[in-house]
């Protein structure tokens, strides 16, 4: 294999493990709450951890799936941010579980050659490695977020996913 097949392969094994991990941290969150606590609010005018999640899979959804597999753009930006619930956090959740899914499937059936394919998404001229790429850090983004808005929301009672065990991992020294 060539050195830019490589690195396309590379890359799509990466892209797949980035969407995995930021599956698991917000599973993680979001696990230690209620309904009620995902759709609160810091402030009237910020968005909830429920909204971020669909505002996710509409982006993946935009900025990935349909790229890859040439499927119609039917998103609809400002439902993600105006809907109020009370959609169960279970709904939510395979929703956000379902795009997952969807985008993990297309990234193993896509030929390296697709990564510097033309799309236009948003109005916008990209290829699909720039479209996954921006979506990605996107994710990563959202995904530190909803960590946040979750430690915010249960102070002392978060429970941590990992602790450093050792110096070398930041633990304090014996």
């Amino acid at each position: 294999m060539n050195e830019p097949a490589n690195v396309a392969v590379a890359y799509i094994a990466e892209a797949r493990k980035r969407l995995t991990a930021c599956q698991e941290k917000i599973h993680h969150c979001v696990s230690q709450l209620n309904d009620e606590q995902l759709w609160w609010r810091p402030k009237p005018e910020m968005n909830s951890i429920a909204n971020l999640l669909l505002h996710l899979c509409g982006n993946i959804t935009q900025h990935i799936i349909a790229p890859i597999t040439k499927a119609p753009d039917r998103r609809d930006r400002p439902k993600e941010f105006s809907e109020r619930g009370p959609m169960p956090k279970a709904e939510v959740m395979r929703r956000f579980d379902s795009v997952i899914a969807e985008t993990d499937a297309a990234l193993a059936r896509m030929k390296e050659s697709q990564l510097l394919e033309s799309r236009r998404i948003q109005a916008s001229d990209t290829t699909i490695l720039a479209a996954m790429f921006g979506s990605l850090v996107h994710l990563g983004g959202h995904t530190q977020e909803i960590i946040g808005m979750t430690r915010q929301q249960l102070g002392e009672r978060y429970k941590f996913a990992w602790m450093p065990k050792t110096p070398e991992q930041g633990a304090p020294k014996p």
